[in-house]
């Protein structure tokens, strides 16, 4: 699963949002970014507060974010599918965000952690007692020669689930294909939902096999990693359903170069160029930290928020914490890690204003990736620190197999669970709408 912002560059079509400066100038917790991170653990905030019987006032948490709309992005491989119209997983930020916690509609550009304050684009300063940082990850359009392009163009049969611009496009070039190449391509390094490139490879060869295509398309796994998958029990499950399937797998290899006009792709595999011709291609562009984040005091040497990997808050400013993309913890980047990471985070924020010290809730790395591994089939992946399997109906089924009841998860729960619950503050995970109690 996805975090809920990722656009385009500006000339691809994302606009900005102007600034507001009718709120106060300091808060006595702010969140940077509204996407799943950002609006789930600042309604945690509040509402834990409010459940100690020590109540924030309206106004005392605010969230600053220029994006007009909020997006459930897992549900864009859905719309690559076929399965969803993109409209369904789309609504305008501002009416996701409740009176008593203040939007500022503003981007940030630099942060004073020393004097506990923030800079935006627009001049304004902001300071806090406490500071969430959520902004989520960068999606590195141009990091691919002639990726943008190629998206914009309806004959390139290129296209990405990575943005609400191009979900649709996805399933136009797989459901128009008669026979061909399809191609589906994974970079090597950190992006979101590790396993959406491979779920709309999946979704795309199934809907191949039940309309008599699979004969005439050949598909191919491109990845710049070295396996299927990070976890050794699921990735050795794909590998084997990849082989059964007649899925090529060309591992190490990453996309650098799309020539549209000639239908070609091109990929670095160590020191050697690789050429292949595609019909169709899915492009999983590479991802990394926020400019503004990484050029930022409060990040490490990579780029991220430094946390600390159990608590959250950051590893040299007491008053600052991480969740969610934007963040160092190793572990992957999903929508459903941040169930997890935003109750840990919220009872610790609440104990060390409340007390001076953290409580005794600790994060372990659990995230989840649903993988849709065909129409009316999906294997859960649940895992941990470690990259050790950590799942959740481990007793009732092998979850290395894949489970008609999870696709319904998939395709109908989850999405009802986050517009409902998790965007209010509501949905803990494997909890479900049950808060988690620390010892």
């Amino acid at each position: 699963m996805f975090a809920a912002r990722a656009r385009l560059p500006r000339h691809l079509g994302a606009r900005l949002a102007s600034s507001t400066s009718d709120a106060p100038d300091k808060f006595k917790i702010l969140v940077i970014g509204g996407g799943s991170g950002g609006l789930s653990v600042a309604n945690q905030i509040y509402n834990r507060f409010k459940a100690a019987g020590k109540a924030l006032n309206p106004g005392d948490v605010a969230i600053v974010d220029p994006a007009d709309n909020h997006y459930y992005q897992p549900g864009w491989t859905l719309v690559g599918a076929g399965l969803k119209k993109k409209t369904e997983f789309v609504k305008p930020l501002a009416s996701l965000i409740p009176n008593h916690i203040t939007f500022i509609s503003d981007r940030i550009q630099t942060f004073s952690p020393t004097s506990s304050s923030v800079t935006t684009v627009s001049g304004r300063d902001i300071s806090y007692d406490s500071l969430v940082v959520a902004a989520g990850i960068k999606i590195n359009w141009d990091g691919i020669k002639g990726l943008p392009q190629a998206l914009m163009n309806s004959s390139s049969g290129v296209s990405s689930i990575y943005s609400y611009e191009t979900c649709d496009k996805v399933w136009t070039d797989v459901d128009a294909l008669r026979s061909g190449n399809a191609i589906f391509t994974q970079p090597a390094g950190v992006i979101k939902c590790a396993g959406a490139p491979q779920k709309i490879m999946w979704m795309a060869w199934d809907r191949y096999r039940r309309t008599n295509r699979g004969s005439k398309i050949h598909v191919d796994f491109y990845t710049g990693m070295p396996t299927m998958f990070s976890v050794k029990k699921y990735s050795d499950a794909l590998n084997e359903l990849r082989i059964g399937r007649g899925v090529g797998g060309f591992f190490g290899h990453n996309l650098v170069e799309i020539d549209s006009a000639n239908h070609k792709a091109t990929f670095k595999k160590g020191d050697e160029l690789v050429t292949a011709d595609y019909t169709v291609l899915h492009v999983t562009p590479p991802m990394g930290p926020l400019d503004f984040i990484k050029e930022s005091p409060i990040a490490d040497s990579a780029g991220w928020v430094s946390v600390d990997p159990a608590s959250l808050r950051h590893t040299k400013f007491e008053n600052i914490w991480a969740i969610g993309d934007c963040s160092s913890l190793p572990t992957s980047k999903t929508a459903a890690a941040i169930t997890a990471q935003a109750p840990v985070l919220s009872e610790n924020l609440f104990s060390v204003v409340d007390t001076g010290k953290l409580s005794a809730a600790t994060y372990d790395g659990y995230t989840s990736c649903p993988l849709l591994t065909g129409y009316n089939e999906l294997m859960l992946a649940e895992f941990k620190y470690g990259l050790e399997p950590k799942e959740t109906f481990g007793n009732q089924f092998n979850q290395a197999k894949s489970n008609r009841l999870f696709y319904h998860f998939k395709k109908t729960l989850f999405p009802w669970a986050y517009w409902n619950y998790m965007v209010k503050g509501q949905w803990y995970g494997t909890n479900g709408v049950f808060r988690p109690k620390y010892a």
